[in-house]
């Protein structure tokens, strides 16, 4: 039996940048972050854009929980609950019924955590952009390595992620 390695080369490139420089998850003058990204023009499967709506959108999670973890947002950066519009607060519920179906279908998991941080005090870390989360979990997901190495293992890429949701996507 030989001794596995894992990888996560990007943790460490984000987490200098995120702490060098908080710019990178600030708003300026092109918008919030998930704004420039909605706005960059670049095709979904570069942007890990699951769905578009009229209002809101779903969106990979760069840095997930797990596999298959998305966020659900509206268009625009809003902050709080109460500063959406009807028809934003409407499609962001269904979008997150969707993701559901979507994960569930995808994952095939035994539960779904669906939850926000809102505001910096309650853990947002883009909190100018109030975002869903969306994310499988199985019976006994927790292992060793997140409890006692504080790491989690990842076994596809955010690549794979996205054409499994895409996929699975209710039409």
């Amino acid at each position: 039996m030989s001794l596995d390695h894992l990888w996560a080369g990007w943790r460490s490139a984000y987490i200098q940048q995120v702490t060098n420089d908080d710019s990178v998850l600030a708003p300026d003058a092109s918008g919030s972050l998930f704004e420039r990204i909605l706005g960059s023009g670049r095709p979904d499967e570069e942007t890990f854009i699951v769905h578009r709506g009229e209002t809101c959108f779903v969106i990979l999670n760069a840095y997930p929980y797990t596999n298959g973890h998305v966020l659900v947002l509206p268009n625009r950066a809003e902050p709080a609950l109460s500063g959406l519009g009807r028809e934003e607060h409407t499609e962001l519920w269904e979008l997150v019924t969707a993701s559901v179906s979507a994960i569930t279908a995808a994952y095939r998991c035994d539960g779904v955590n669906v939850g926000m941080n809102l505001g910096r005090a309650g853990g947002a870390g883009v909190p100018d952009h109030l975002h869903v989360h969306c994310l499988p979990r199985w019976d006994g997901d927790t292992n060793f390595m997140t409890a006692i190495a504080e790491t989690r293992v990842l076994p596809e890429t955010l690549g794979q992620s996205w054409a499994k949701l895409r996929a699975a996507w209710p039409r």
